[in-house]
């Protein structure tokens, strides 16, 4: 009688010409709008999970709302599902972002509305980029987000064109983002005297994106950029 080890060789053996292997296509991505992003982050992924995270005026609004801007120029209709209602319409428009391509879902501070949402939208299709906003909802509420949920918003993205972009002030989408760009605040411009009333004018931030991939990069791989914008959130 033959060894299991051997059955197994001989029907790999028997079957192995008829097999094909395919490399699986490299996602499309989509400018964020930021040059010195987009140059090290290659943009955003479609069919994927963006995670966006920092702590408050960091920057991590004020790329969202270029990323926003980017989609709604290309004509995309965008989805925004906002868990604590913190969106301004009109810093939004400001930014550039076509408030007329936007669907604004409030949630009232409901993280698990939100997710029913986001899926929802997900699963309709017609959006070229949704937006979940947990960037004012408590990081200990976020992480009770339970993993198996994230996994199942990145397989019902898989093979469609739409982009799902996370803002939170922690990482807890984890394994189941294709990219994570993390927020930090290096610099702040003030104008005016010291001592007086001072004008905000700028920030310089920074932005450090890492990227998932099959083979485990180097320990504290990752590529940085740095870039000027206002404070927004």
């Amino acid at each position: 009688m033959e060894s299991p080890a051997a059955l197994r060789a001989e029907v790999l053996g028997r079957y192995a010409t008829q097999l094909s292997w395919r490399e699986r296509p490299a996602a499309e991505r989509a400018p964020t709008g930021i040059a010195e992003l987009d140059a090290v982050a290659d943009g955003v992924p479609r069919g994927a999970i963006t995670e966006i995270h920092g702590p408050a005026s960091s920057g991590r609004t004020s790329l969202l709302l270029s990323i926003l801007s980017e989609a709604a120029g290309r004509g995309e209709v965008c989805a925004l599902v906002d868990a604590d209602d913190s969106l301004d319409p009109a810093a939004a428009a400001a930014a550039g972002a076509e408030l007329s391509r936007l669907l604004w879902v409030r949630c009232g501070g409901n993280a698990e509305h939100a997710l029913k949402a986001v899926d929802m939208l997900i699963n309709a299709g017609g959006f070229g980029l949704i937006v979940l906003d947990l960037g004012e909802v408590a990081p200990g509420i976020a992480r009770r987000i339970p993993l198996a949920a994230w996994f199942r918003l990145r397989r019902a993205l898989e093979n469609t064109p739409a982009m799902l972009v996370v803002l939170e002030r922690e990482q807890t989408v984890k394994s189941c983002a294709s990219l994570v760009i993390e927020m930090r605040r290096e610099a702040v411009a003030w104008s005016g005297a010291p001592g007086c009333s001072r004008l905000l004018r700028g920030l310089r931030l920074e932005a450090a994106p890492r990227e998932a991939a099959a083979r485990p990069k180097p320990a504290g791989w990752e590529r940085r950029a740095e870039f000027e914008a206002r404070a927004i959130g």
